[in-house]
């Protein structure tokens, strides 16, 4: 079985990738490539790819990978009827309980309570002998 997937070219801290056809078991480094069909540079997000070979091959049953999927509708091929998108992974968690979010709010009336009560009552005992 065929897939279309990405391999990565360029230097430390600058890639680049083309898009190749290459057999699923086999690693993208490996060097067996059926067809290079495109190059893509994620820096300056400028894409060159053979319109016409990728929709041969995916006529064919090559199987694209998720982020090649993602740039072939960007550019308006349309995907086989039989290709199925993965789920968007979800961030949950481990410990929910323990964040800070979901920790019971502290009791704030108790804490307007003192102050309240300690202010009235000195303030109008210091004021009385201030003033005679």
């Amino acid at each position: 079985m065929l897939a279309i997937r990405m391999q990565r070219n360029g230097r430390t801290h600058l890639p680049m990738y083309r898009i190749i056809v290459q057999e699923s078991q086999r690693h993208p480094l490996s060097g067996r490539v059926v067809a290079e069909v495109g190059n893509y540079n994620p820096t300056t997000k400028t894409l060159v790819m053979d319109k016409e070979a990728v929709e041969k091959y995916l006529k064919n049953g090559a199987k694209p990978s998720s982020r090649v999927a993602l740039i072939l509708k960007k550019n308006g091929i349309k995907l086989p009827k039989w290709y199925k998108e993965e789920p968007k992974k979800s961030k949950k968690a481990k410990h929910a309980d323990k964040l800070r979010k979901n920790q019971p709010k502290e009791e704030a009336p108790a804490a307007e309570e003192a102050p309240t009560q300690e202010t009235p009552a000195e303030t109008p005992a210091e004021e009385t002998p201030a003033a005679e």
